[in-house]
């Protein structure tokens, strides 16, 4: 049975990566104001840090230079213990219930990205490390039962900082040795238990009575990044010109946890199938409440098939993201949501020069920006050769007509 406390986790940890933020049953004082340095202009009781670090990585991949009031910004959340909290104010301490591992995850990718922080990542990285479960996983907040989101961001910073997951393991009770990193991703994995189209899927929780998994879209979206080995930023990784590879399940096999060697190929496959049929984005089903597409699972399903060579797989999905930017990023003017999306645009190797733009004018003046790879316009050349074109077309038909003048004269000296 849920906890409060677990369902309170369990809602602020949707709120964060669906982009949303928190509804006013979660808070009961006003809104702070929003302080100098972080981008966006919302309500960062919930997603300051993580906003500002998916801004940061973004930006960075676009090869833009932030301000050094963002970057403090950043650094100045982190708690001495390593730790980031969602937010805290100006001048008040941390509390160590407070801290979450998705915003450390999420930052201390950011600062790798960045550069130059190396002191700050290496005390998010030995946090994580401390705050690792005994079966591998990791919590929203310390001490709860683990999930696959928040344990595929951390193991995404665990490949961002060049850690190996695999020999990141936390002892357990009585000095007994702890499963390590991608144990603990596997243990949300479905295997060739499960019915065929629901196999490589990841389940957020394991059913709290029966330890049974039901797959879950966000979750196996949001943990398929880290089993295909990926870290923000994506930068996109060599064509595979192949599907993924649906897990292999011979008739009658045992159940038995999906091997980490085949786990991102596994979930991509499940997770391209999904796309597929759900006309190339993925599905939010809340208790309660008609179903509704799901902005966030589809953009970190596109980039997980990027990580993974599988562009062709992750172009709908692309596509019907940039289609559907203004209700998403709310006419850019939600920063995570429109960081997300950059990201995503970056690993596909779109045109990022617009929502550059859009993102930049959410927070302080960057210090330098640099002309992305991917930052010009691919309608450029074109529109240049649609010019041509037409002046072309324009000097055919007025020969043309001047040939049908003049046969016009000879038939009729009157014209």
């Amino acid at each position: 049975m849920l906890t409060a406390a677990r369902l309170g986790a369990a809602a602020l940890s949707a709120a964060l990566l669906t982009g949303i933020a928190a509804g006013p049953a979660l808070a009961d004082v006003s809104p702070p104001a929003v302080p100098d340095g972080l981008y966006g202009k919302s309500d960062p009781t919930y997603d300051g840090v993580w906003r500002q670090a998916l801004t940061l990585t973004a930006l960075t991949a676009a090869k833009v230079t932030p301000a050094d009031s963002a970057v403090g910004w950043l650094t100045g959340q982190q708690c001495e213990d390593g730790g980031w909290p969602s937010y805290r104010a100006a001048g008040a301490g941390c509390d160590p219930k407070s801290e979450d591992s998705n915003a450390t995850a999420v930052a201390v990718q950011a600062l790798i990205a960045l550069g130059g922080h190396q002191p700050a990542v290496d005390k998010g990285v030995s946090w994580l490390k401390a705050n690792q479960n005994a079966d591998g996983s990791w919590a929203y907040n310390p001490g709860n039962p683990g999930d696959a989101n928040s344990t595929g961001l951390a193991v995404s910073a665990l490949f961002a900082a060049r850690t190996d997951p695999a020999s990141v393991a936390k002892a357990g009770s009585g000095g007994a040795a702890g499963k390590n990193a991608f144990d603990g991703l596997a243990r949300f994995q479905l295997g060739c238990a499960a019915p065929a189209d629901q196999r490589g899927a990841f389940a957020y929780q394991p059913d709290a009575a029966t330890g049974a998994l039901a797959p879950n879209t966000l979750a196996s979206a949001q943990a398929a990044l880290a089993a295909a080995g990926g870290h923000l930023p994506v930068a996109g990784s060599v064509r595979a010109d192949t599907e993924p590879k649906p897990l292999a399940c011979a008739d009658g096999s045992a159940p038995a946890t999906v091997p980490h060697a085949e786990a991102g190929e596994a979930v991509g496959a499940y997770l391209s199938a999904q796309l597929t049929g759900g006309g190339d984005h993925l599905t939010l089903i809340t208790p309660g409440a008609a179903p509704s597409p799901d902005y966030t699972a589809t953009a970190w399903a596109a980039l997980a098939l990027s990580q993974s060579g599988h562009h062709d797989q992750a172009a709908g999905a692309v596509d019907w993201l940039d289609q559907q930017e203004a209700a998403w990023t709310k006419d850019g003017s939600d920063a995570g949501a429109t960081a997300t999306l950059l990201l995503v645009s970056e690993a596909a190797h779109r045109d990022t020069a617009e929502l550059t733009g859009k993102l930049t004018a959410l927070g302080p003046t960057p210090k330098a920006t640099t002309t992305s790879d991917h930052a010009t316009p691919a309608k450029k050349k074109t529109d240049s050769i649609s010019q041509y074109w037409l002046i072309g077309v324009g000097l055919l038909i007025g020969i043309g007509g001047g040939l049908l003048l003049s046969l016009q004269r000879k038939r009729n000296p009157k014209l």
